[in-house]
């Protein structure tokens, strides 16, 4: 089964906001056997959201609509929808019923503007949207199917996971699709397909490979679809031969704070950051697990030699002689903000993000990383890429690693 995704907004087209819808839509469907074809974003005009529906109808099978669905009168897809379904829009009584026990539950006044929400569509499905006050609408024609849900995320969300994704899998039950994963650390996207070469040409029909490229690893997933499933473990085994000598970790294992808080919690550590060139990244990672307390004391964010020698007590003419971006900097940093914040351990990073500031001797991406433990310390130079935006977050990322590894 083929699928095309339709965002609608302007405020999308103007880089207002990122289409978070998109991805999300596109990884259900993904994960039942639905493989999406293309994904098109348009603006809120009427002709161009009936183009983008003509041409999905055409060459999907299935098309996921958002956006376009609110009170106000720039939001016009239900209106196109009715129109290009030949339906009229007609008042729902059901629908009125639902507005009123949503909004009456968050204590505000129903207006005429939600009463134009439970005028919809009279010949498609009509999805009971608990978590807002859009209705999502199933339409079916010629075998093909529309479904038009709401543009905010978490309502879309609740509504592909409530209707869209169990209704599909009961429809076509034949959507087949199993898939393994793992993470590969230290080794660039293009070195570790080369690496791979030989056994991804061996793959028979049915079974493929994915790389997913974040910064510090490649995830990879390994899929079988149809008769193939019966070969997925076979091949992620090799898969895994393959990869010796190769540092890896299996299964979708969480994200690098969750990983780095479910070990502090099991070595009963506490932590603290000391970030220059990072400018508070690791501290933002550590702070997206809830219950980080239970670990993370603190962050010194020593962008300046004079917050290093003040607040964290790095030697002035250390930093004077050898540079902020050195062993014995980054080495004190570290022992600095243990020593300030009673943490059990702390890791630290100076660096040169760019794109400028580097030399010849320290080019941009040169970063040092230092770790402080009860008994130790250690530090270790990294060069990254180029780009700023990437350094920063490979060396977070490479921070509590490297952490990770001298605990």
């Amino acid at each position: 089964m083929y699928a095309v995704i339709i965002t609608i907004g302007d405020e999308i087209l103007l880089g207002q906001i990122l289409d978070t819808n998109s991805r999300y839509m596109a990884n259900c469907l993904t994960g039942i056997g639905v493989e999406v074809v293309e994904m098109l974003t348009v603006s809120d005009k009427h002709e161009e959201i009936w183009k983008a529906v003509d041409h999905a109808m055409r060459v999907a099978d299935l098309v996921l609509v958002t956006g376009g669905l609110g009170p106000t009168k720039d939001d016009v897809t239900k209106k196109v929808l009715a129109e290009y379904f030949g339906c009229r829009l007609v008042f729902n009584e059901e629908a009125m019923e639902w507005l009123k026990e949503l909004l009456k539950g968050r204590g505000i006044a129903l207006n005429e503007n939600n009463r134009g929400q439970a005028v919809l569509p009279d010949n498609c499905r009509i999805l009971r949207n608990f978590k807002g006050t859009a209705s999502g609408m199933w339409f079916e024609r010629e075998g093909k199917e529309l479904i038009s849900m709401p543009g905010v995320p978490f309502e879309m969300e609740h509504l592909m996971t409530t209707y869209v994704v169990p209704d599909l899998q009961k429809k076509y039950p034949r959507l087949q699709v199993a898939y393994r994963m793992l993470r590969v650390y230290d080794i660039p996207e293009s070195e570790l397909a080369e690496h791979l070469e030989a056994w991804e040409d061996a793959l028979p029909q049915g079974i493929g490979l994915a790389y997913l490229p974040s910064p510090g690893w490649v995830k990879l997933r390994v899929t079988a679809k149809g008769e193939a499933m019966g070969l997925l473990d076979t091949y992620y085994g090799t898969l895994k031969e393959a990869l010796q000598g190769l540092h890896y970790n299996e299964g979708e294992e969480e994200n690098i704070e969750k990983r780095f808080g479910r070990v502090m919690r099991e070595k009963g550590l506490t932590v603290a950051t000391a970030e220059s060139c990072t400018g508070g990244y690791i501290a933002h990672l550590i702070t997206q697990v809830a219950g980080c307390s239970d670990y993370f004391k603190g962050s010194v964010v020593a962008y300046s030699n004079e917050v290093k020698a003040g607040v964290l007590g790095v030697d002035a003419k250390d930093i004077e002689t050898y540079g902020a971006v050195s062993e014995t900097v980054v080495r004190q940093m570290a022992e600095g903000v243990r020593r300030v914040t009673g943490a059990d351990c702390a890791v630290a990073t100076s660096g040169i993000a760019g794109p400028g500031g580097g030399t010849e001797e320290k080019p941009v991406g040169t970063v040092w990383i230092g770790v402080a433990m009860p008994d130790r310390t250690i530090a270790r130079k990294f060069v990254f890429s180029s780009v700023r935006e990437r350094n920063i977050a490979k060396a977070a990322v490479k921070a509590l690693e490297l952490l990770m590894e001298e605990m």
